[in-house]
């Protein structure tokens, strides 16, 4: 009589269950994602892709390294230091017109224009146009010092009229709680770091985006390698695909995606990193996400973001072709 086979006993299949999951781990495919800044709050989503396991879900194995600007994130993709990483679109387009750069960008995050005057409420300064005569503090190697003289002049006002200060970006704001400037250049999305230093000093933040005065195009994206999009475009869009529902998550959950960061950065305040991240949802959301969709590029408003970088930079309006410096290919895949 033949016998029945034997069943395998519970110890060998959760073996085989270990094995499985141990080769999971072991061919997770790895990616350096460089940013371009410390960690803030405007970046608690790619944290939340970890904690979360968006990342891990898509079989990538994630390191997140800090940057210094987004001309230094730019360089360490292009050459290779990163996979891919994040950076202002308009320092793409610069770095493309000086020599040229293997980088792309894939995926827009901001579609519209981050930059914005801080103020005190109340103070002198109601408007841009009334900064005339003031002094201005900004970050030495902040990407918004390029387009200041000329959003100033297409608001009619003469950039030598207005004292400009570079300095550390670790004292703009107490230097404008001290009332030491009138103002001070900025991304939106730090402006809860900003109130709760004017709080202190008995102020309040008054915040005059740059958009309302004329500046429209594409700010922050995600931006990869020539040599990713060549040789691993399946890594890149399993990436991107889990950056999206990571960001997604970050906008339902803006407290748990504070956790995530601080799960990696201990010495980061949750409820600051959260506030900053909701200071940032009117450039991740409005009217232009909503009729593109988010990530994508309008082929008119890329070529006004170039419009606006050429300007301020007297780049010959023929030098770059903006539509080559993106790559649409990867989007909702």
């Amino acid at each position: 009589m033949k016998s029945l086979p034997r069943p395998r006993p519970r110890s060998l299949a959760a073996a085989l269950l270990l094995a499985g999951a141990a080769f999971a781990a072991h061919a997770a495919d790895k990616l350096v994602v460089q940013l371009d800044w410390l960690p803030g709050g405007d970046k608690s989503f790619v944290y939340a892709g970890l904690g979360q396991g968006f990342f891990a879900a898509e079989g990538l194995d994630v390191t997140i390294v800090p940057g210094r600007g987004s001309a230094d994130a730019i360089t360490k993709v292009g050459s290779g230091a990163a996979d891919v990483g994040f950076g202002g679109i308009s320092s793409l387009m610069m770095a493309a017109a000086e020599s040229g750069v293997p980088v792309k960008a894939v995926m827009s995050l901001y579609s519209k224009q981050p930059d914005a005057l801080f103020t005190v409420k109340g103070g002198s300064l109601a408007s841009l146009k009334d900064v005339a005569g003031k002094t201005v503090a900004t970050s030495t190697f902040s990407s918004s010092n390029a387009l200041w003289p000329v959003i100033l002049e297409s608001n009619g006002i003469d950039p030598a009229k207005v004292k400009l200060l570079k300095v550390d970006p670790s004292t703009l704001a107490p230097m404008l709680a001290q009332g030491r400037v009138d103002a001070t250049i900025n991304w939106v999305t730090v402006g809860p770091g900003f109130q709760t230093v004017l709080k202190q000093a008995g102020k309040e933040l008054s915040v005059l985006p740059w958009s309302q005065y004329g500046l429209d195009g594409y700010g922050w994206s995600a931006m990869a390698g020539d040599k990713i999009i060549r040789e691993r475009p399946d890594v890149l869009r399993r990436y991107l695909r889990a950056l999206n529902k990571s960001l997604q998550f970050a906008i339902a959950h803006p407290e748990r995606a504070a956790a995530d960061l601080k799960a990696s950065v201990p010495e980061a305040d949750v409820a600051v990193i959260a506030a900053e991240f909701r200071a940032s949802l009117p450039l991740l959301q409005n009217e232009i996400s909503k009729r593109d969709g988010l990530g994508a590029y309008d082929p008119k408003l890329l070529a006004a973001t170039w419009t606006w970088v050429a300007k301020s930079m007297d780049y010959a309006p023929a030098k770059v072709d903006p539509e080559k410096l993106v790559d649409r290919s990867f989007l909702n895949k």
